[in-house]
């Protein structure tokens, strides 16, 4: 990519020197700066502004959904395109002016044949990928760690069930309390932490109202209902932190309630699991979302009104 973008910008240099090409350098220049902005979100485990297009994948059930897209944007780009033709076609062919009499034909048997038979094939191409997709992500294969995670009005718990029982609770950093480097409205105290490359299975359940535990890298989106016990999985292929946010609509402060999973080597997971059942251990409740049931208000202070209001959603 930078070998690219060095062999492009020096192109558009060479074009700017001389005056009768100054707007096809121009033209290149944006085109160059376009790949550069998104050759820099290419890998980003959040969204940015300006970006174009999905999160890059973090897991191989998000690397087949992109690939299943670009099969569709194929399709759809090629069905815009002949749509478009034909009606370009039948402007020009069959104007006023170029045909006076119009033609009383009502049925063409090869036409009528072709417009139901095409998409039909069409919806097939589509469809068979499209399940078996559905069927990849659907069956959890033999998981390495099992995660149950419950959601509250507004905050997350994350229980390791394999871990003796190892419970947190994941609240947002309110904006008063943020620490350099730190993203507002994005950020948690207690991140969920899994190891690189291994099978996570996640339950996902609720105790109030319906909410949704959704990632966008790892191409993961569960609900969170009360009563049911929900599974899905993920495996991230790469370190970092990866960011998501419930996704439905669970009272007041649901645009409160964001999800932060950080990756790490398994060596590094297996020494922040120790450290991390002697800190939750050694303070039961502390880190409990009852103290921030009055999550934080849409001016980062806490809306002491809001549990009452949560409780009539």
């Amino acid at each position: 990519m930078a070998g690219l973008m060095k062999s492009v910008i020096q192109v558009v240099g060479d074009a700017l020197r001389r005056p009768q090409a100054r707007r096809i350098g121009l033209a290149l220049l944006l085109v160059a700066l376009g790949v550069a902005a998104l050759g820099a979100g290419a890998w980003a485990n959040e969204p940015h502004p300006w970006q174009l297009g999905m999160q890059a994948p973090a897991t191989p059930v998000k690397e087949r959904l992109h690939a299943f897209h670009n099969e569709l944007l194929i399709i759809i780009f090629c069905i815009s395109i002949f749509v478009l033709g034909l009606m370009v076609y039948v402007i020009v062919r069959f104007s006023a002016k170029r045909h006076p009499v119009p033609t009383r034909t009502s049925h063409n048997t090869v036409i009528e044949v072709l417009w139901t038979v095409v998409p039909v094939v069409i919806l097939v191409a589509i469809a068979i990928p499209s399940f078996k997709l559905m069927y990849y992500m659907d069956e959890i294969p033999k998981a390495d760690l099992t995660v149950k995670v419950t959601g509250h009005q507004w905050y997350w718990t994350y229980e390791y069930s394999d871990q003796a029982g190892l419970s947190f609770d994941s609240n947002i950093i309110q904006d008063k309390d943020l620490k350099p480097g730190q993203k507002r409205l994005l950020d948690v105290d207690n991140p969920l932490v899994v190891p690189v490359g291994a099978t996570v299975r996640v339950q996902v359940a609720g105790t109030d109202v319906i909410h949704s535990w959704y990632v966008p890298s790892f191409g993961v989106q569960e609900y969170a209902v009360v009563g049911r016990l929900n599974e899905t999985w993920f495996q991230v292929e790469r370190p970092g932190t990866y960011y998501g946010e419930c996704n439905q609509i669970c009272g007041v402060n649901h645009a409160f309630m964001p999800i932060v999973v950080t990756a790490v080597a398994k060596g590094d997971f297996d020494k922040w699991l120790v450290d991390a059942k002697k800190k939750f251990a050694a303070a039961p409740g502390a880190a409990s979302g009852n103290t921030l049931v009055a999550a934080v208000a849409a001016d980062g202070k806490p809306a002491a009104s809001d549990a009452a209001a949560g409780n009539r959603e």
